[in-house]
């Protein structure tokens, strides 16, 4: 392999020139949607790309391969890499419009993927669920952090688990009471999929919030809710792929709390108190 040699010297759009010959058919279907499409593939799982060009995982693997990538993630990293430096031109005085329009326009974007019924059936499970976990690692984690605090503050029995070994450990203890929400923006962190695979096979449901209908997540999720933001390899952990998942998260807990509303103004009220003998 030379992964590190192609990625620090040669574009990825040239080392694809360099190799086309030695492509075949379903490789050359690749080939020809990826240099018509370079600012989406980076957006894209590894499932909507083989989708997209009528091939399978494997051939998107190997076609990866073949350019001196381990797999398709440093196959997008080293494509990200060669989009940003085409983009360097932008002047700095236009990045705060870009961060501010690109989490506006994760909202709405998030707003309109909004399915009324997956969502409602979502809060129905967990308002009628005694035992809620979350699952999410890295920025994701920190989320259902937040989804914690704010169900904790309306008195939902829930714990957030953001460490791979402990996901594991508390999939083996779940049951058919049990709901899993597991939050992954690209729906393919092959942690939270061990988990809740585990998970689904000691009969808890599944809750998935992720950025792709087509990923390994969803295909282990009885509900899910898609969220929209556009994260590079590049921008992994950035704020505005927060955004989308925290917009979601909060029209569930604010859907669980209307419908629970007396019960939980008291509880917010009783932690109000508490709290505020906390405080100087």
């Amino acid at each position: 392999m030379f992964e590190n040699f192609n990625q620090t010297t040669v574009d990825l759009t040239i080392l694809m020139e360099q190799h086309k010959n030695t492509f075949t058919k379903s490789e050359q279907k690749l080939y020809t949607y990826i240099k018509k499409n370079l600012d989406l593939i980076v957006y894209q799982s590894l499932t909507e790309l083989a989708n997209a060009c009528h091939v399978g995982e494997a051939t998107v693997l190997r076609f990866c391969r073949k350019l001196g990538y381990k797999g398709y993630q440093g196959f997008k990293l080293a494509l990200a890499r060669e989009i940003s430096m085409r983009d360097q031109n932008i002047s700095d005085d236009t990045y705060i419009d870009k961060v501010r329009n690109n989490m506006v326009q994760a909202i709405e974007d998030t707003y309109k993927l909004v399915d009324d019924e997956q969502l409602q059936r979502a809060i129905d499970q967990i308002d009628q669920s005694t035992n809620v976990v979350v699952f999410g690692v890295s920025s994701s984690g920190i989320a259902g952090l937040d989804m914690q605090n704010r169900l904790m503050r309306i008195g939902v029995n829930i714990e957030t688990i953001t460490d791979s070994h402990n996901q594991v450990l508390r999939a083996n203890s779940v049951n058919q009471d049990t709901v899993i929400i597991a939050i992954s923006l690209t729906g393919s962190t092959k942690d939270i999929i061990d988990a809740v695979e585990t998970s689904k096979d000691n009969g808890a449901s599944i809750i998935a919030i992720t950025n792709y209908t087509e990923s390994p997540l969803s295909k282990f999720a009885d509900i899910v809710l898609l969220t929209s933001a556009k994260e590079n390899p590049l921008d992994s952990g950035s704020l505005v792929s927060k955004i989308s998942q925290l917009f979601v998260i909060d029209l569930l807990c604010t859907g669980i709390t209307m419908r629970n509303y007396e019960d939980a103004k008291k509880t917010k009220e009783k932690i109000a108190q508490t709290i505020s003998n906390k405080l100087y």
